[in-house]
């Protein structure tokens, strides 16, 4: 991914620099090589205001400055957690200064006096890294506010798809990988005389597929009476994490009265293919008289 010469030429730069003859010189050498937004400062203690402000694409930042020099200024240009790069080229006749400046956050050096081949390429060369730079974060935030609007949709079509089954079923219901119900509406609990309190911190009772149900408790309810043939055929599939469809279960109540409950459910992986649990729905099968 190259940026076009348009781009690079457009990008902000700004001049730091205490004597006017230097700045004269940079605002000269970079108006002739086509940059068309360079502005300069002489005052080392606007530039962190003045980059807040404008988002310069560089800063050439001369080191021998009054008041604050250019580490230190480099050192509150770091604090910006708007922009975590430093687009930062130094400028200076001091050879020791060069690596110093690197390992403070400098991206490139200038040295002085100045020669006007190295500057155009230096400011180009770190010029296009930034911009790129600026493209990948732009790049990502898209990327992120994409993801967050998939999200939604997901989870709206997930609301309307539990809607859906609920309106279309006795009751919907969800189970993790434990086999352990996370969600269940409807009103077969009610008809099994189980009633759900809250899906945490309650005692667990077997369900009428032989699973642990968390959070629920008996209101003059006995788990007997299973078709055990049924319970078994149905155990086997979820063991194996197959999806069944019209699963019947019934059984016999103390009474002698009898009931028949049809149940379908299809397992639930997450991205990486791992097992997550069950989601299903179910009916009771009334007896026509």
């Amino acid at each position: 991914m190259m940026m076009k010469a348009v781009d690079i030429l457009n990008a902000s730069i700004l001049i730091v620099d205490d004597q006017e003859s230097n700045v004269m010189l940079l605002e000269l050498l970079l108006a002739e090589a086509g940059y068309t937004r360079v502005s300069s400062t002489m005052d080392s203690q606007e530039v962190c205001a003045l980059h807040r402000k404008n988002h310069y694409d560089l800063i050439l930042l001369d080191l021998q400055l009054p008041v604050m020099d250019g580490f230190q200024v480099m050192e509150a240009l770091k604090t910006n957690l708007d922009d975590p790069y430093l687009p930062v080229i130094v400028l200076t006749a001091q050879p020791g200064h060069k690596l110093r400046a690197l390992q403070a956050g400098a991206k490139d050096f200038i040295s002085k006096p100045f020669d006007l081949i190295e500057v155009k390429t230096r400011i180009h060369n770190v010029l296009e890294v930034r911009l790129l730079y600026k493209r990948l974060a732009a790049s990502n935030v898209d990327l992120e506010l994409m993801i967050q609007e998939r999200t939604a949709e997901l989870r709206e079509s997930e609301a309307r798809f539990r809607s859906l089954t609920e309106l279309a079923a006795d009751w919907y219901w969800e189970q993790d990988e434990s086999g352990r119900f996370t969600k269940v509406s409807g009103p077969v609990l009610e008809m099994l005389g189980i009633q759900v309190e809250s899906l945490v911190d309650s005692d667990t009772l077997n369900n009428f597929a032989g699973h642990k149900l968390s959070s629920v408790k008996r209101a003059g309810y006995e788990n007997t009476g299973w078709n055990t043939e049924e319970r078994a055929a149905l155990l086997a599939k979820i063991a194996a994490r197959q999806p069944f469809l019209d699963a019947l279960l019934s059984r016999v109540n103390s009474d002698g009265s009898k009931h028949t409950f049809r149940v379908s459910g299809q397992p639930m992986f997450n991205q990486h293919s791992c097992f997550i649990g069950y989601r299903g729905i179910g009916a009771e099968i009334l007896e026509v008289i």
